[in-house]
């Protein structure tokens, strides 16, 4: 029994992703979902309560843990602004790709028409991004005038900005490209004189 609520949890929550990713919050209904997932409305509010507890799940799945990008970001073997660059290029791809990410993206942003507070992943990003460019900086990769943290919330803030506005002015298909095109001219700032372009780990710049 156990593992079929899992189960019944988790076709509700697929469904429900589809749906946020696709129509948004306010135009999804339990009855859309319980459709969508093949599973009846009492069974929406069983495992969830309302559609905001939905919402609230499927935000905390994967868009504000990232638990999935955790084995890339302990990888000591790589230097710290490999990886760094590394986890944007695989939050980019799961916020094109992968639907329960993109539903957590659009979510957000439409927080303010959802009654339950909303986690968010940004604290998590920029801590991760901090304890990379303290690395970066303790190897002697990082300039000496950038700071760790402020450098961190700044790059976080400029990622999602530039996910969000190429997908909204260019559509899904070219964040990927984009994002190498920023980080082109990013990572020079980044990195100390004498290691600009070491394992440049960035494929060329879109056209």
């Amino acid at each position: 029994m156990q593992e079929r609520a899992k189960a019944t949890r988790r076709s509700l929550l697929e469904a429900a992703a589809r749906l946020f990713a696709e129509r948004g919050y306010a135009a999804t209904s339990v009855n859309d979902i319980s459709a969508g997932s093949g599973r009846t409305s009492g069974a929406v509010y069983f495992h969830y309560a309302s559609k905001e507890g939905l919402a609230v799940a499927v935000v905390e799945d994967r868009f504000a843990t990232w638990p999935q990008l955790a084995q890339r970001y302990a990888d000591e073997t790589v230097p710290p602004i490999e990886r760094l660059v590394g986890l944007s290029y695989d939050i980019a791809h799961a916020l094109v790709e992968d639907p329960v990410t993109r539903a957590g993206a659009r979510l957000w942003t439409e927080r303010a028409t959802i009654n339950a507070p909303l986690p968010h992943p940004f604290a998590l990003w920029t801590a991760a991004a901090t304890r990379l460019l303290a690395q970066a900086r303790l190897a002697g990769q990082l300039r000496t005038q950038v700071r760790p943290a402020c450098a961190a919330r700044t790059l976080v803030c400029a990622f999602y900005g530039l996910c969000s506005f190429t997908e909204a002015l260019d559509g899904a298909a070219t964040v990927v490209d984009r994002l190498s095109d920023w980080w082109q001219l990013t990572l020079p700032s980044l990195r100390a004189p004498g290691h600009e372009d070491a394992g440049l780990p960035v494929p060329g710049c879109a056209v």
